[in-house]
């Protein structure tokens, strides 16, 4: 099965979410993929899935994770085993976000809510101080991210397989290129 993480104020009506499902499709593979709505809450988020994937009992899991869903596909892949694949990811995201708190609004669904210091205690939780089985990872980054220094995740990713390409941006420009290689991982 391969699980979808989207990222910070995003949803599964995202453009990689919404192709990637779109691909899975293509292919009959309709079933094998999961792309949850993630609630604001890390804690509820990691819960969602966890739920979701133990209702269900896939025989394998990879986790794909994009940008703060990188965070949460680490973090999921660290304590169950699973593989994951990070799309230019956040790291150490209690971190990052602590310039973002106060009052947001998802890019999709329009909901407003609030980031708050219970949310990035939250994501402090979930945080994975080190990689300790980097070949179960696959790390995707562009070097134009314009959010997210990608040397943050080469070198936090350090040992996994990594392919850095030159320019892009946040949204990974091109991603439905990796579509194979992410299947093939």
């Amino acid at each position: 099965m391969i699980v979808y993480l989207h990222g910070f104020n995003s949803s599964p009506a995202s453009g990689k979410a919404r192709q990637l499902g779109e691909h899975m499709a293509s292919l009959g593979r309709q079933a094998d993929y999961y792309c949850p709505a993630l609630p604001n809450s890390p804690r509820a988020a990691i819960a969602l899935v966890e739920a979701e994937l133990e209702q269900r009992r896939p025989e394998s899991v990879t986790l794909i994770g994009s940008s703060l869903g990188g965070v949460y596909a680490t973090y999921l892949a660290e304590k169950h085993g699973w593989k994951a694949v990070l799309v230019n990811p956040a790291v150490h995201a209690h971190t990052l976000l602590r310039a973002a708190l106060g009052p947001q609004t998802n890019w999709h669904t329009g909901e407003k809510w609030m980031l708050t210091e219970a949310h990035l205690n939250e994501l402090a939780a979930l945080d994975v101080e080190r990689i300790t089985r980097p070949e179960r990872c696959l790390l995707l980054a562009q070097t134009g991210d314009e959010v997210l220094d990608y040397r943050d995740a080469v070198a936090y990713y350090a040992g996994a397989t990594q392919i850095i390409e030159d320019g892009g941006d946040h949204g990974f420009a091109g991603f439905e290129r990796h579509y194979q290689t992410i299947l093939d991982f």
